[in-house]
């Protein structure tokens, strides 16, 4: 299919998938299995979920390449609003409904006969890493998590303000939620051109920077992803706590996978020291935040998967 950043392996197959959420918004996906897998048979799955702002051409299909190739049944998706999912009007962020599309995918994974519903994890990258621990807080369906690179956006809508500039912030976007009403459609600005760009402008500074050297050059530019989302999403996000119960996910195992220059390491150790035992941090040498999106490497693929193996070979661990 057009579009993915990654090249398909010969020895893996990729199916475009379509199925609902909790609220009847259609979430299309791909679902990836190695080509020579007993179809007879049941097998432990994994959900990947995308980078926030992000398509499942985007970093996912890496993952979801690379661990079909590894034995394991893979199921990347599109948020609501996002891609090619329903839900209008488009890039609407929803802390509830982005966390409920993964327990979506495994509803959707459960009913395929050749996954063993005992044996189904979950990875998020980037901001999927705070909804996948989010949905695993109480679906207890998902055995196991690991996030890559994780961003807890609902801590990180609010980074750097005190309150006086958080009030100040629930001022402005209530005032154009006026205006979205008078327009009848929600104010959105793209942050990255509709075609890709050679070079990240040189006055940009970091973050920023970094976010335009995968999702505006031709490594990750994809048109369904032109980043971030309708202004007023930001609303919804400051009013949501995503991981209040994250040491509830216990005994079921978390691993944490962040570079060792990433920016946002911090989000991750935040989310690690919270979270109760089993847990474990894995540090890559030598990356950036981005770099585990797409690098092979980069991401720690044989990691992952004795993560998940070792952890879903019983259903996960219990008392």
């Amino acid at each position: 299919m057009a579009g993915h950043i990654s090249a398909l392996s010969e020895t893996v197959v990729r199916k475009r998938v379509v199925y609902k959420n909790r609220y009847g918004l259609e979430v299309v996906g791909e679902l990836y299995h190695a080509k020579d897998m007993d179809m007879g048979q049941k097998h432990a799955a994994l959900i990947v979920g995308a980078p926030y702002g992000g398509v499942k051409e985007q970093g996912p299909c890496v993952y979801g390449n690379e661990l079909a190739q590894k034995g394991f049944v893979a199921l990347t998706f599109d948020q609501s609003f996002m891609g090619e999912s329903g839900g209008f009007p488009r890039n609407v962020s929803s802390p509830d409904i982005f966390v409920e599309n993964f327990s979506a995918a495994v509803d959707y994974l459960g009913l395929q006969s050749f996954v063993d519903r005992e044996k189904i994890g979950a990875i998020g990258i980037c901001g999927s890493g705070g909804f996948a621990l989010s949905a695993a807080q109480c679906d207890t369906r998902i055995k196991a998590v690991a996030t890559v690179s994780m961003y807890d956006m609902s801590a990180a809508v609010r980074l750097g303000m005190d309150r006086e500039a958080v009030q100040a912030a629930k001022e402005r976007l209530s005032r154009q939620r006026w205006i979205d009403a008078e327009n009848g459609y929600p104010e959105y600005i793209p942050s990255f051109p509709e075609q890709p760009i050679d070079a990240v402008p040189a006055d940009l500074p970091e973050p920023g920077a970094e976010w335009f050297r995968f999702y505006a050059l031709k490594r990750g530019h994809h048109p369904n992803a032109r980043g971030g989302f309708t202004t007023t999403s930001d609303l919804a996000m400051m009013n949501f706590r995503l991981l209040d119960f994250i040491d509830e996910i216990s005994p079921r195992p978390i691993l944490f996978v962040v570079g060792d220059r990433a920016h946002s390491r911090f989000f991750s150790d935040n989310a690690y020291a919270a979270a109760a035992e089993p847990k474990e941090m894995f540090v890559v040498k030598d990356a950036e935040h981005i770099d585990l999106y797409d690098r092979l490497d980069r991401i720690p693929f044989d990691k992952l998967a004795a993560f998940f193996s070792e952890n879903l070979r019983s259903g996960g661990k219990r008392p």
